[in-house]
């Protein structure tokens, strides 16, 4: 309960959970500018896509609601073709792949454009940034997930796992070089080109069916679905030997040494975290020899993970509005001057809120 006449103070859980962030942290994310660098290969012709696309949003639109409806779109069209995949081995209906190539595009669209109407509204801030990055790593899982069921991945869990696994694993890595270096870096082939090749992915789904990954290629005698997951490791190996790099040579401490700190709050980090409640079910569970069903362990484990992210997330961005004196969802309707006439931008700063 909060304090009032004759109340009491609330628990310091409670507290806690409802403001995530100390006043220290609180200071230094005001002084935090975000910081990027690089321009992929497909960026520069579509930049001119991207700045036609933003004449058609309304200045009243918010970044934060464009960041947030191109995720719910790749979103609800990944579930529709998962509700007919459950286990990734199954032929979908031709128009889920489609729609699935229409939700990305869609999504990667409306992530290219929000920094530039936050630009243009001059309503750039730490919350979108915050806002936009948590809104992609969502998107990042079902993304992974979305494109193993249309390949019909399933056939193969081993496979399925690594390249769900792998994209999360990327997503971290490459915000982990940016808690040590403070610069976020964008290589030639990064998530752009990711993302286009995913959509190339659902249209052979579309035309050929999920069927035609498991053709046989003549003489090589392997199957058609070996080249996207190639794709994936070919990828994931140049990237995360780029991102290494980083973490181990491009520290802002001392001869490039690593600074453990958070690279917008300027903190550190806590190990002890209602995150890890979740996997640690599935850990006990396996522990004792799967005491409990294993199915219904996994029903729990991302029923308990899904309600702790929404809590902690709405609770971070409603602490951060509140303390620099934001709206999450609404922005003023003046155009900033230096943004009369858009003019395209590197992609770094596409993804700036």
């Amino acid at each position: 309960m909060a304090a009032g006449a004759g109340g009491r103070q609330a628990p310091r859980w409670l507290k806690a959970l409802a403001e995530p962030l100390s006043a220290a942290q609180l200071r230094r994310l005001e002084e935090h500018r975000y910081s990027a660098a690089g321009v992929s290969l497909l960026e520069p012709p579509l930049q001119i896509y991207w700045t036609w696309l933003l004449q058609w949003i309304p200045l009243w639109m918010a970044p934060n609601s464009i960041t947030l409806l191109g995720l719910a779109v790749n979103l609800l069209t990944t579930l529709v073709l998962i509700s007919y995949c459950p286990t990734a081995t199954e032929e979908a209906p031709y128009w889920t792949y489609l729609l699935c190539a229409l939700g990305l595009f869609i999504y990667q669209s409306l992530d290219a454009i929000d920094g530039k109407q936050a630009r243009r509204t001059n309503s750039c801030s730490p919350l979108g940034e915050l806002f936009d990055h948590g809104c992609d790593s969502l998107s990042t899982v079902f993304m992974a997930v979305g494109a193993s069921v249309a390949v019909r991945l399933g056939t193969h869990p081993d496979w399925l796992f690594f390249c769900s696994f792998i994209g999360m694993f990327m997503f971290y890595c490459a915000h982990w070089q940016t808690y040590v270096s403070g610069v976020l870096r964008f290589g030639k082939v990064d998530v752009t080109e990711i993302q286009l090749a995913l959509v190339t992915v659902f249209v052979l789904s579309t035309f050929g069916g999920a069927a035609m990954w498991d053709s046989t290629i003549p003489i090589l005698e392997i199957k058609l679905k070996i080249f996207p997951v190639l794709g994936v490791v070919g990828g994931a190996i140049f990237s995360c030997s780029n991102y290494f790099h980083v973490i181990l040579h491009g520290g802002v401490g001392k001869n490039g040494s690593t600074i453990a700190i958070a690279h917008m709050t300027k903190s550190e980090l806590y190990l002890q975290d209602t995150v890890f409640f979740g996997p640690g079910l599935l850990f006990l569970d396996q522990y004792f020899n799967n005491f409990v069903d294993e199915y219904i362990v996994l029903w729990i484990a991302m029923v308990i993970s899904s309600f702790d992210m929404m809590m902690y997330f709405s609770a971070l961005c409603l602490q951060i509005s509140r303390h620099l004196h934001l709206n999450i969802f609404k922005t003023s309707y003046h155009e900033a001057p230096e943004q009369v006439q858009v003019l395209p931008s590197k992609s770094h700063q596409n993804n700036m809120d």
